[in-house]
């Protein structure tokens, strides 16, 4: 089978994922609005059935119907289900309801730097020692961010469930994203079966909570937000950022995960007036700093 390649420019498959922490940043606004009226699991699965409808669309109208996948695709798609969409939000978001939000976000910028040590240990995926530096600095600067400058307070809380939920969302999304560069197919079509067996999932755990009655009690603006979520954070987001390990590989791409909580950060205080202060903007600076080093040399 002819291994699937992209073709993008390097600028546009970097503007893309700037887009795409742009869209995942903006979910914390969104999930925020929803929390307020909807469950966690709940949540997750209206975000994702969205998504796979979109998708489902998109596909059929790209290719005019839903393309075949090889065994070893087809059990790719499913491993991504389990991990990067259903478990990665049931272990967030039980985690959201026994550590603070800042918290999580402290977990969740662990994620490249351990893609880039399994790519390096298990895929022998070398870097240069300047990508490296690159790595560091940009996991400096989200924790500044994420900790508003006291890293070392963060650091010391002590270790509970709530922390053992998270670091199994990291493992989740690090084993998503290791399955996306190993994939021979689309970033259309593997985001389209991936979403596909996540909501699958995601509905077996949430039945229980699962009612007509319920959805005709959801306001609005919280289906606005589950648009937003399933249409932005969800549909475009996924597809680009599959697009970016097909083009550029696992480390360069999930480096770009560290501008999330800083673009989360911006969103929260242009929309939510949420105050920033001096060392989040140099964590800010510092995460840049990093993922050009990464990207560049």
């Amino acid at each position: 089978m002819r291994h699937f390649a992209i073709s993008l420019p390097r600028c546009t498959v970097y503007f893309k994922l700037i887009c795409v922490a742009l869209m995942w940043g903006g979910t914390f606004i969104a999930g925020r609005i929803l929390a307020a009226e909807v469950s966690p699991t709940l949540s997750a699965l209206l975000r994702f059935t969205i998504a796979a409808i979109l998708l489902l669309i998109l596909l059929i109208k790209t290719t005019g119907g839903l393309p075949r996948l090889s065994t070893q695709q087809h059990i790719y798609a499913i491993l991504m289900g389990l991990t990067g969409i259903c478990a990665y939000n049931l272990f967030f978001f039980a985690a959201l309801s026994r550590i603070e939000a800042g918290r999580t976000a402290l977990f969740v910028s662990l994620s490249p730097i351990l893609t880039v040590l399994i790519m390096r240990i298990f895929f022998h995926e070398k870097l240069s020692r300047i990508k490296y530096l690159g790595v560091c600095i940009a996991l400096v600067g989200t924790l500044l961010v994420v900790t508003r400058g006291e890293v070392f307070n963060a650091l010391q809380q002590s270790f509970g469930l709530g922390e053992m939920m998270m670091c199994g969302a990291v493992f989740s999304w690090v084993i998503y994203t290791l399955c996306l560069k190993h994939t021979n197919t689309s970033a259309l079509t593997m985001s389209t079966y991936a979403v596909l067996w996540g909501t699958a999932f995601l509905f077996i755990s949430s039945m229980s909570e699962f009612s007509y009655k319920t959805l005709m009690t959801i306001s609005l603006n919280s289906w606005l937000a589950v648009l937003y979520l399933g249409a932005l954070g969800t549909v475009l987001a996924f597809i680009w950022y599959a697009q970016a390990i097909h083009a550029i590989g696992a480390s360069k791409t999930i480096i770009f995960t560290n501008l999330v909580p800083i673009f989360a950060v911006l969103l929260a205080f242009f929309i939510l007036k949420e105050p920033i202060t001096g060392s989040m903007a140099v964590g800010a600076v510092l995460s840049f700093v990093g993922i050009l080093l990464v990207n560049k040399y």
